[in-house]
């Protein structure tokens, strides 16, 4: 989860303007040790926000901490890991497509923002996928991230699909039989049902 400030902060981070170090930019390290740097802030991310979200994680980190205050320490080191990620990423350089035509640009630039809105008024993971891949000029280090955060959802989706089976059972079945997984509109395709079905009774 990203907070309000966060948010601000991630928007400025992808799209390159308000924050002192963004996504892209000039090489400054080697290429494999910058790779290494963020593959390993992005992982340590996508590891915590899963891990700890799990069910079985909460039942033995409330063991240890009150229950009450189980959320705020998701909060707090979601909140600590992406300030990692923001503090020590290493632009890596280069450019793998760059849109030179005004027009375009602009489209790419309101779908970026359309994507961050839907991030901020709904949870639809769809917009997220916006957000990081609608960019004038992808360079390396947008790669990168965009892959990586990609790769993240993708697999994290899986996970959340069988907790909430296992959780809520047919009435969640049910839920996802009639609401589209990614897409906001529409309704989901039975082959992409009886996909779900399958992981969710793994």
């Amino acid at each position: 989860m990203v907070r309000p400030r966060g948010t601000r902060h991630a928007i400025g981070f992808i799209g390159g303007f308000g924050v002192p170090r963004p996504l892209d930019g000039t090489a400054r390290h080697p290429i494999g040790a910058a790779v290494a740097i963020d593959a390993g802030l992005l992982g340590l991310f996508a590891v915590q926000h899963s891990v700890m979200a799990r069910r079985w994680f909460k039942e033995w980190w409330t063991r240890l901490v009150p229950w009450p205050v189980e959320r705020s320490t998701y909060v707090l080191f979601s909140s600590l890991a992406l300030i990692a990620l923001f503090a020590g990423w290493r632009p890596l350089g280069g450019s793998v497509w760059s849109v030179d035509d005004p027009t375009a640009r602009l489209v790419l630039r309101a779908l970026f923002a359309f994507g961050w809105g839907l991030v901020l008024v709904c949870t639809f993971l769809i917009g997220w996928f916006f957000a990081f891949w609608m960019t004038p000029t992808m360079t390396l280090s947008h790669l990168l991230f965009a892959i990586a955060t990609t790769a993240y959802i993708l697999v994290a989706i899986q996970f959340e699909e069988r907790d909430l089976v296992h959780e809520h059972g047919r009435a969640y079945d049910d839920y996802r039989g009639r609401v589209p997984m990614l897409w906001p509109f529409g309704r989901r395709s039975d082959g992409e049902v009886t996909a779900q079905a399958r992981t969710g009774s793994a």
